[in-house]
């Protein structure tokens, strides 16, 4: 990507992500409540408002992903004019604005007529002039578009929902018409940046953003393992589930992951590793959510290679055994080193569970895949658009919910086999960020985790402390003699989420066991529902809240793992906003954020109760609880950003700093310019060592360090008295100007 510096004014120093939602279900949020939080958010320290989608939703839209019409701004979210004053208000106030972006997809709405271009084509079919916006496969229709509930699909989708029909950006006419409004607000100024939802959907992603206009755009990637983000994508980085996994990572205990797997079989009979589990799920969204897709794309295949014995069950394979979403093959191009390793490994997964006589086909497949054989370029791309919804919904979407050893992993782009993440690692992965993607954004929680942030810190706290919680969950199991009725991984998942979401509404358990269960699709599911197992799950809640002993102990948990829980919550949010990247803070999160996955975290946030506390702690009152505790965390660290963009920009470099004593693995320290950021690690097992015991941080000795969070000076680096009041410190010279 070019310098962010000659795209923008300046260095971004943070974001804050809003959900704006229409008068439906949920409270309204149009632009005018948007634009009124401009003082509160530029007291907050960011420099961006990161808005969901703003173009006309879907009758009753609770997201704005269901796009009716391009050419207009939302008219349930007020329309161009409160667009236009809701900019004004974040400009004044010093913030720009970042908008997302859906070019995968249009809604099918109720009627269909809301969607002109739609209607155009339902009624003309290929001979409409809107017929190449659609990837429709016109032969399996019958020359027509298969409506939801009126048959297989066999338009592309949007993963496995019916209600969202794929658009090709790939035709020019499609890119202007799609992007006309959004690009005359970037060119009005109304607009600074772009957060690209899903571009593994796209036919051609590095086209995509090549032709996008100069502006920090930023692109909703889930990277796998060790890779990495295209290096020939114009954009400034991904939005940022890479570094959830690390910062999250960074505060488990490694040694926690034995024993909570033991735990683990014992009590649910689960299996000990995620291998097979994902595999299941994966073979299992091929055969059945995305089976339109797979259908498809054997179509297509037979067009050229004819009907060959064992070919549906090789394309299967060869899709299931992926290691990534997309190998990014473009056709007539030489694959790439990177795309042949993909599919060289999904070829070794796959051959294993292949009979002998069947590798040859799979052989083929591969070279087909590639781009390197007689393959069409339908072929090569669809095999790639049918990948990656393949991942999203087989593992994030089933599988994470089948495998709850620890849930706290099982997480958007994370790993649930990756327990821990050692601070060598994470320093590494920061230096690389740095060099390779530094106006990239990071995250902890977004609209679409499955468990905000501060859920997952205390989840972390249960590697500390392995035989309590083993303990504590056989008590809960058998507290009734009949036992539970739910499936032993959902009970597991069920404690899981008690303790972290603790205290949570019978409302809100219910909605979450619902999505959960349906999602794991074990014994029941979205499309082929088992109300009778369904009851019995919700009645089983409904028993545990109403049950005040067990309810006691669950509490009693939840203060024994509370002090653990608070280092980790501040720790994690420290580093994340501190680290190179640029830090988005997802609504209400500067508080503490228990919400669980969606609807959940869209609720309507309390910004007056903000508001109030950012006052009291700028008045020098000290924090009264965790939740001034965090805002004071996040303030302060988002204005020193906001100060010294030379410090945390891609020129401040990022330099671990060293602990040298006894607990000085309970210790991780960086420094960005001339700021240190200090986090406890592990805090179970420092408390358990008797606290820091003359350790201390290799700290510059020229001058007297304060800390921005307390006001408190230090004049060396003894951590006992740098973490005395909070477990965390971000450190400057003495001599820095005060960043209110």
């Amino acid at each position: 990507m070019s310098d962010l510096r000659d795209e923008t004014s300046g260095y971004p120093a943070g974001t804050y992500r809003l959900q704006l939602r229409g008068p439906s279900g949920l409270a309204h949020f149009g632009f005018r409540e948007a634009g009124a939080l401009a003082p509160y958010l530029a007291a907050l320290g960011v420099s961006h408002v990161y808005l969901s989608p703003v173009l006309q939703a879907a009758p009753d839209s609770t997201h704005g992903y269901d796009v009716v019409d391009h050419d207009r701004l939302s008219a349930e979210l007020g329309g161009p004019d409160a667009f236009r004053a809701m900019a004004a208000k974040f400009h004044a106030a010093g913030l720009k604005v970042l908008l997302d972006v859906v070019p995968n997809h249009m809604a099918i709405p109720d009627p269909p007529e809301l969607n002109r271009p739609l209607e155009g084509v339902l009624a003309d079919g290929p001979q409409s002039p809107y017929a190449p916006w659609f990837d429709v496969d016109w032969d399996a229709g019958g020359g027509k578009i298969v409506l939801p509930g009126q048959g297989e699909p066999n338009y592309r989708r949007f993963f496995d929902i019916s209600g969202l029909i794929g658009l090709r950006q790939e035709d020019p006419e499609v890119f202007e018409r799609t992007h006309a409004v959004l690009f005359a607000l970037l060119e009005e100024g109304l607009v600074d940046g772009l957060r690209i939802d899903h571009p593994d959907g796209l036919t051609d992603p590095r086209g995509y953003l090549a032709a996008l206009p100069p502006a920090w755009v930023l692109v909703e990637k889930i990277t796998t393992g060790e890779e990495a983000l295209p290096a020939d994508w114009r954009c400034a980085g991904t939005t940022g589930y890479d570094a959830l996994g690390m910062v999250g990572g960074l505060f488990a205990d490694p040694a926690g992951e034995g024993p909570l797997t033991d735990a683990y079989v014992a009590l649910t009979g689960g299996p000990p590793d995620f291998g097979e589990v994902e595999y299941t799920a994966r073979r299992y969204a091929a055969e059945n959510a995305l089976r339109p897709e797979t259908d498809r794309l054997l179509r297509v295949l037979r067009s050229f290679q004819g009907e060959t014995p064992n070919q549906e069950r090789v394309l299967i394979e060869l899709l299931a055994a992926m290691p990534v979403y997309r190998a990014y093959v473009v056709p007539g191009e030489e694959p790439s080193a990177e795309a042949v390793k993909i599919l060289d490994e999904a070829a070794r997964r796959a051959r294993a569970r292949l009979p002998e006589e069947a590798h040859p086909e799979l052989d083929a497949l591969v070279r087909l895949a590639l781009g390197l054989d007689d393959a069409t370029p339908e072929f090569v791309v669809r095999f790639q658009q049918t990948a990656a919804p393949l991942a999203a919904k087989g593992v994030e979407d089933t599988a994470f919910y089948r495998w709850n050893r620890m849930a706290a992993l099982n997480e958007v782009g994370g790993d649930p086999e990756r327990f821990a993440v050692s601070p060598q690692d994470f320093h590494a992965y920061c230096e690389r960020m740095l060099r390779d993607w530094p106006a990239a954004m990071t995250t902890l929680s977004t609209h679409d985790t499955k468990r905000q942030e501060d859920v997952r810190a205390r989840l972390a706290v249960l590697a500390e402390l392995p035989g309590p919680w083993t303990e504590a969950v056989r008590r809960w199991t058998s507290w009734w003699p009949e036992g539970s009725p739910l499936e032993p991984d959902l009970e597991y998942l069920f404690w899981q989420t008690l303790v972290g979401a603790w205290p949570i509404s019978e409302g809100r358990l219910r909605e979450f066991l619902v999505k959960a269960m349906r999602e794991a699709k074990t014994s029941t599911s979205w499309i082929d529902q088992n109300a009778d197992y369904e009851r019995a799950v919700l009645d089983f809640a409904s028993r545990v809240l109403q049950e005040t002993g067990l309810v006691a102990e669950i509490e009693g948990f939840g203060a024994l793992i509370a002090p653990y829980a608070r280092a980790v919550m501040l720790g994690q949010k420290l580093v994340q906003l501190t680290m190179p990247g640029v830090p988005d803070v997802y609504q209400g999160c500067e508080l503490t954020g228990l919400s669980l996955v969606d609807p959940d975290n869209r609720r309507i946030v309390d910004y007056g109760r903000r508001r109030a506390r950012l006052t009291r702690l700028d008045s020098g009152r000290e924090p009264q609880d965790l939740d001034d505790e965090k805002l004071l965390v996040t303030s302060r660290a988002l204005r020193l950003r906001r100060a010294h963009p030379e410090w945390f920009g891609p020129d401040g470099g990022y330099t671990p700093v060293a602990a040298r004593g006894p607990a000085a693995g309970h210790a991780v320290a960086f420094r960005r310019g001339d700021a240190v950021t200090v986090a406890t690690r592990l805090p179970a097992g420092l408390a358990e060592r008797g606290g820091w015991d003359g350790t201390s941080l290799e700290l510059d000795g020229e001058h007297a360090w304060r800390d921005v969070l307390t006001g408190v000076v230090h004049e060396d680096g003894s951590l006992g008295e740098i973490l005395s009041t909070l477990p965390v410190a971000l450190l400057v010279p003495e001599e820095t100007e005060e960043t209110r």
